[in-house]
């Protein structure tokens, strides 16, 4: 029988405030990878992998859950899903680097639009999740706004499916799997260790050096990885785990929003008629989706 680790649904609080938390964070992570972008992709996945595992170790520690990171390793079950989450989120976090280095942040923000429409459908097949007919209009509504903005960048839709189907499944086998939010991603840091260490020995005897120790400017940044990684990951896992995954999805369209704001506002891409269609579509979505929870909150007061 599966071990019930702490921070289950079932006797936790709402995770709303870990949600919002963590797609904030994530909304404004192009700022962050644009200072680094003189890593290469593969290399700067490898040290954010490397710099996260000590960050998750010293807080295991100080939590003291090195119990629940070693029952999750010993137990199949859970280990074998987490090796799956583990593979998600990192080349999830591969397509995000190479898109926003390549100034792809439109499509980086339209996968990250399409994702939440993935939870909802997620939601529905596999966890039963219902949805009320205004939501379900608010689904509908988005839809129409993401198929218009797919349509218009065809040529980079790969990056988008890719950075939404990945992150989605991620999502998904991360409220499934029986562990909790800080042990879940310890393990699959550990998990990713040894390829993370393969891609900088690979990295440094193609180029002959590994962009760490260039400066110490660039080093320091290098290093944040680990934070900047950790502690959205941490939020959305607690998050996912305490949320029905639909309503969890709508939350998201927070970070591809703060996201496109950044391509507009400070990298100066274009904007065009059929993009900001497109945008005013998921957020009139946003507003019914939030209508109908506070409307469904009020009725139960």
């Amino acid at each position: 029988m599966s071990r019930q680790f702490p921070d289950a649904p079932e006797t936790q609080p709402s995770g709303l405030i870990y949600a919002i938390g963590a797609y904030l964070a994530w909304g404004l992570l192009p700022l962050y990878i644009m200072l680094v972008r003189q890593v290469p992709p593969f290399e700067f996945v490898g040290w954010r992998v490397i710099f996260t595992l000590p960050v998750c170790l010293l807080v295991v520690a100080l939590r003291r859950q090195g119990g629940e990171v070693l029952a999750a390793i010993t137990e199949r079950r859970t280990l074998a899903a987490l090796i799956a989450s583990a593979l998600l989120i990192g080349g999830n976090w591969l397509i995000y680097i190479v898109a926003i280095q390549a100034g792809h942040v439109f499509a980086a923000s339209l996968g990250y639009y399409i994702n939440p429409l993935v939870n909802v459908l997620a939601g529905t097949l596999f966890l039963g999740e219902k949805l009320t007919a205004r939501q379900w209009a608010a689904v509908a509504l988005a839809a129409a706004g993401v198929s218009l903005l797919a349509w218009d960048a065809r040529e980079m839709l790969g990056i988008s499916l890719g950075l939404a189907l990945t992150f989605s499944g991620y999502g998904l086998v991360r409220k499934l799997a029986p562990v909790g939010a800080l042990p879940g991603l310890t393990v699959e840091t550990l998990l990713l260790a040894l390829p993370a260490i393969g891609i900088l020995v690979w990295q440094a005897r193609d180029h002959g050096h590994l962009a760490l120790g260039a400066s110490t400017g660039a080093d320091v940044l290098i290093a944040l990885s680990g934070v900047v990684t950790a502690v959205p990951l941490l939020l959305f896992a607690v998050a996912a785990r305490r949320m029905d995954y639909s309503a969890l999805g709508f939350i998201q369209f927070l970070a591809p929003t703060l996201v496109f704001l950044i391509g507009l506002i400070v990298f100066h891409e274009p904007l065009r008629p059929m993009q900001l269609a497109c945008f005013v579509a998921i957020w009139a979505a946003i507003a019914i989706f939030v209508w109908d929870l506070l409307a469904r909150r009020a009725a139960r007061a």
